[in-house]
C-alpha cells in the first residue's frame, strides 16, 4: 500500500515538470507581402523540434521564454525570433517573411548572322560546313544492309490479338487522355474553391471597411491604404469573419487597435 502510495505521489510531482520542460503551445502565421506563406520550415533551435506550415500559412510549436525560432522558406530569406514573456502570455505569433532574391551569374551573349527563319538562316551557312555537317551525321558506311533482323517479324506475329470482349465498351479510349483529364478536373475545382475563398474574404474586408469607415483604418490606425487586406490577413488568426458574423464590432474595433501597432512596427522593418 505505501508503495503504491509513493508511486502517485511521484507522479504527481513528475506530471508538472514534464509538462514545463514542453513548454507552451503557441499558434502561428505566416505571411509575406502578398499573403500566407505556406510550408514554410520552422524549427525551435533550443528543442530541436521542428514543423511545418500549413496552406493556410498556420503553425503550432512549443516554446519557452527565451527559446529562439527559425523559420525558413525556399523563397524567403530565413528569419530568427526570440521567444519573449508576451508571446508566451498571449500564446500567438505573427511572422512576416522578406522574399528571397536570386542573381544569376554573368554570361557573355555572342553576336551571329542568325535571323531566326530556318530557311533563310540554312542558305546562309557556307556550303563546306553543310557538307561537313551531313558527312558526321548521315555517315552508313559501318552499316551491313544484306543482313536482316528476322526477329522483328517473328515477334509481330507473335502478339496476341486484341479483341474486345465487353459489351458497350469503347475502343480505341485513351486511359492517359482520360486519366489525364480527371487530374485537370480536380485541379480546376481545387482553384475554384481557391478563388471562392479569396472572394469570400475581399468581400468581408469590403464590408469592414465600408462599417468601420476609411478613417478609422487609414487616419487613426495609419493604415498604408495598399496594405489594408495584408493587414486583415495579419488578423486573420483571430477569426474576423466569426466575430463580423455575430455583430461584436466594439470587438473588432479592440483588435485592429491592438493589432496595428505591431503590425506597423514590422512593416516598417520591411
Amino acid at each position: 500500500m505505501e508503495k503504491k502510495l509513493l508511486t502517485i505521489f511521484l507522479f504527481v510531482i513528475t506530471l508538472p515538470s514534464l509538462s514545463q520542460n514542453n513548454g507552451t503551445l503557441i499558434s502561428s502565421r505566416i505571411l509575406d507581402s502578398l499573403g500566407i506563406v505556406k510550408n514554410a520550415n520552422i524549427i525551435n533551435l533550443n528543442t530541436n523540434q521542428g514543423t511545418f506550415s500549413s496552406d493556410a500559412g498556420r503553425f503550432q510549436i512549443y516554446v519557452s521564454t527565451g527559446d529562439t525560432l527559425s523559420i525558413s522558406s525556399i523563397q524567403h530569406i530565413t528569419k530568427k525570433i526570440k521567444i519573449t514573456k508576451n508571446i508566451t502570455a498571449n500564446k500567438a505569433l505573427i511572422v512576416i517573411l522578406k522574399p528571397n532574391t536570386y542573381v544569376l551569374d554573368e554570361f557573355e551573349l555572342k553576336r551571329n548572322n542568325l535571323t531566326g527563319k530556318l530557311a533563310l538562316d540554312v542558305k546562309n551557312i557556307p556550303t563546306e560546313e553543310k557538307y561537313a555537317l551531313l558527312k558526321s551525321n548521315m555517315d552508313f558506311s559501318n552499316v551491313d544492309f544484306s543482313l536482316k533482323d528476322h526477329r522483328i517479324d517473328a515477334n509481330d506475329r507473335a502478339k496476341s490479338k486484341v479483341v474486345n470482349t465487353v459489351a458497350n465498351s469503347y475502343s480505341g479510349l485513351n486511359a492517359a487522355g482520360l486519366i489525364g483529364g480527371l487530374f485537370s478536373s480536380k485541379k480546376f475545382e481545387k482553384s475554384q474553391l481557391l478563388d471562392a475563398k479569396l472572394d469570400r474574404k475581399r468581400a468581408l474586408g469590403n464590408k469592414i471597411l465600408l462599417e468601420l469607415g476609411e478613417d478609422f483604418f487609414f487616419e487613426k490606425l495609419k493604415i498604408p491604404k495598399e496594405k489594408y487586406y495584408h493587414f486583415l490577413d495579419y488578423c486573420d488568426y483571430l477569426d474576423l469573419d466569426k466575430i463580423y458574423n455575430e455583430n461584436k464590432v466594439l470587438k473588432l474595433i479592440e483588435i485592429f487597435q491592438k493589432e496595428s501597432i505591431p503590425y506597423l512596427e514590422i512593416i516598417k522593418e520591411e
